[in-house]
């Protein structure tokens, strides 16, 4: 990049960030998410430490949130409360650890790690050990007065005192000082238990008023209130992180020895490290269980921990140079599309998928993500070239959630669908009343590939060991090109295959002849027909009982199975009528695939006619356990909510199913309730 085309990023840079500050810090309605916007602030950041010859005065790299609301009386700060420069790297982490270490210089320093609560920033007064004042950071110098919110929160005491608590004989001094002082600041984030939140959203949707998007817009919005006692109806937190005044301290980790026994809620899992190494273990320590902590946290805070070392290495701009925050991903992220590939799926479905310039999201490197269709790229405005958002959630695959149209300079390029099968060449119809173009031709060597690894998968044949790599190596080789294929396999077949030794090919061989048992429910989703999912094939296995049924059945007959409408009776029907597709069937069963009838076992009826939906992960049991639970007592599972579904049951982490029950009154239940549900005692 040049400095010219440097200069013009940095521009459209500083004027977004700046467009979505004031839409989040100002008028608290944001547009795109906080990890989203510190995706772009970092770009700003790295860029202006490469060209710091272009650094402005308005950059919001040089300011601190934004301007107070006029609705509190201003507070002037004794000590401005600064920004944290964000890193999202180890080797961020050590390039910083380097810069310190001249800066200083010092060999080695000590660190201080904590917990970067994700809440509203507050610095608390106090004077002879009485709380005085309570102020938001505002702009960093002078905030707002909101002491009376401030004392509504149980966990902020009003006096300070030592009593019940044993301080060594050190930290007893430094109290002392800090009282003697006069007057001295804590420091910290109010927040919101993730628990509460849902507990005070849930009642906002019973009586049918507007919802919250995350703890921490509640609790800024808490603090914000004119009348206290709105503040003092909502579950609000406070932990403490810092102290501002002269005790004698020479630690930071003293500080917060100091604050816990002064009576403020600290955080438990802080700890001294010793190199930058351990703080990335701190790093990753926190990331693995930062989704069964009670409130949300964004990264971890790194400090000098000795106090004189941290002042002398001063301010660069308004962040303190001792001082970093060690940032998640989240699940939204800013990244550019560096072109568009089209994926043909085994149904001939065309899918366009931008490919990305790397980045992390919620803990995973993401280089792709679909683009889903024409009409969903028209409705973004998607163009080659644009800076993107692009979301995860769960096990979710990536997606393109928001074009940054501001950021264009002119070279993007338009997406441009294919005219012909980007595979096989062959024609492509897009059907009336649907968004995707398909290939309509079905040797296309795409369509069968992803056909042969959707017959092998779990929920299908389930043939251990066969997976993506070895199907392409088998078609690769000439030895599979329809699924009999590969029931017919040998392994003297298999010797010629790169990396199958006779062991190797024993137990592919082995896995491949104990598949040859099936139920009927998985052998239905194996076949792949249009439209038929795990749910639907469950279905058709309990009403038709052996696939001859199945393939004799007519429109109108497989339309009386509930949740089967219209469009996928005649996707099942037109399958079966197709001369190719009972070809397959035929050659399946020559090969020797027996087929269990099934008829499901219900242990009782005590969920019969009841609907569950499931978003997010389950701890206690697998989603396919969980469902065939809920089978087994009679109940029914569905993919998607609709007024139909009677409970949608919420794990970890859970995605759009949990936004659309709430929308449609359908009642959410936990893991734990869910259990409670379907065990033994409930269930007699």
């Amino acid at each position: 990049m040049t400095k010219q085309e440097a200069q013009k990023r940095l521009e459209k840079l500083r004027h977004a960030i700046d467009h979505h500050r004031f839409l989040y810090h100002v008028l608290d309605k944001p547009e795109i998410s906080d990890e989203a916007l510190d995706a772009l602030k970092h770009e700003l950041w790295r860029l202006e430490q490469q060209y710091p010859n272009l650094i402005t005065p308005d950059s919001p790299t040089q300011r601190i949130g934004g301007e107070p609301l006029e609705k509190f009386e201003k507070v002037e700060h004794q000590m401005p409360m600064l920004s944290v420069e964000d890193v999202f790297s180890k080797e961020e982490l050590k390039e910083w650890e380097k810069y310190i270490l001249k800066l200083s210089n010092l060999e080695k320093v000590e660190y201080f790690g904590e917990l970067k609560v994700d809440g509203l920033a507050i610095s608390l007064r106090y004077r002879d050990g009485v709380l005085v004042i309570g102020a938001t950071r505002g702009n960093g110098t002078i905030g707002e007065d909101v002491t009376q919110n401030i004392k509504t929160i149980e966990s902020i005491p009003l006096k300070l005192d030592i009593h019940g608590r044993l301080p060594t004989k050190e930290i007893e001094q430094n109290i002392h000082g800090l009282i003697e002082y006069g007057e001295f600041e804590v420091r910290g984030e109010v927040y919101m238990n993730k628990a509460d939140f849902e507990r005070f959203n849930s009642e906002r949707l019973r009586k049918r008023e507007e919802l919250y998007a995350n703890p921490r817009n509640l609790a800024a919005g808490s603090i914000r209130q004119l009348d206290p006692k709105l503040a003092a109806s909502r579950p609000l937190q406070f932990i403490a992180y810092d102290v501002v005044g002269n005790g004698g301290q020479w630690l930071h980790s003293e500080e917060h020895e100091i604050l816990r026994v002064l009576g403020f809620k600290t955080d438990p899992t802080a700890r001294i490290c010793v190199s930058v190494d351990e703080v990335w273990n701190y790093r990753e320590e926190i990331r693995k269980k930062r989704d069964s902590l009670s409130f949300q946290v964004d990264g971890v805070v790194v400090n000098v921990n000795e106090n004189k070392v941290f002042v002398q290495l001063g301010i660069a701009g308004k962040s303190p140079r001792g001082i970093r925050a060690v940032k998640f991903s989240g699940r939204q992220a800013a990244t550019k599309i560096l072109q568009v590939h089209f994926q043909v799926g085994r149904t001939g479905a065309i899918t366009p998928v931008a490919i990305l310039d790397p980045v992390e999201v919620y803990g995973v490197t993401v280089s792709r993500a679909t683009l889903h269709n024409e009409d969903e790229i028209k409705r973004l405005g998607a163009k080659i070239g644009d800076t993107i958002i692009v979301a995860r959630a769960g096990d979710v695959i990536p997606v393109v959630t928001k074009v940054l149209e501001e950021l264009r300079d002119g070279s993007e390029r338009q997406i441009r669908m294919p005219t012909s099968c980007p595979i096989c060449g062959g024609g492509l119809v897009r059907p009336a009343g649907e968004a995707i173009w398909r290939c309509t031709n079905q040797n296309c060597p795409a369509r069968k590939r992803e056909f042969l690894y959707h017959f092998v998968s779990k929920k299908a044949f389930d043939i251990q060991g066969l997976g993506p790599k070895i199907i392409d190596q088998l078609i690769e080789n000439n030895l599979v090109w329809k699924p009999s294929d590969l029931f017919e396999l040998t392994e003297g077949d298999l010797f010629e295959v790169e990396r199958f030794a006779e062991k190797s090919s024993s137990n592919l061989i082995l896995a491949i002849r104990n598949a040859k048992t099936i139920p009927l429910s998985r052998f239905i989703y194996a076949l792949g027909i249009r439209h038929v999912g795990e749910e639907t094939a469950l279905s058709l296995a309990d009403e038709f009982e052996t696939i001859e049924y199945l393939k004799n059945a007519s429109k109108e007959e497989l339309q009386k199975i509930r949740d089967i409408g219209g469009v996928v009776a005649g996707s099942i029907s037109a399958w079966f009528l197709a001369k190719e597709n009972k070809k397959m069937v035929e050659d399946l069963l020559k090969a020797g695939i027996r087929i269990q009838n099934q008829k499901s076992k219900v242990k009782n009826k005590k969920l019969q006619r009841l609907t569950f939906v499931f978003t997010g992960a389950l701890e206690s049991l697998s989603r396919q356990e969980a469902k065939a639970k809920i089978r087994m007592f009679g109940g029914e599972v569905a993919e998607s909510v609709s007024q139909k579904t009677d409970y949608v049951i919420a794990g970890k982490d859970p995605g759009s199913k949990l936004k659309k029950a709430r929308e449609l009154g359908v009642k959410v239940i936990d893991e734990k309730e869910f259990l409670s549900l379907i065990s033994y005692e409930n269930t007699h």
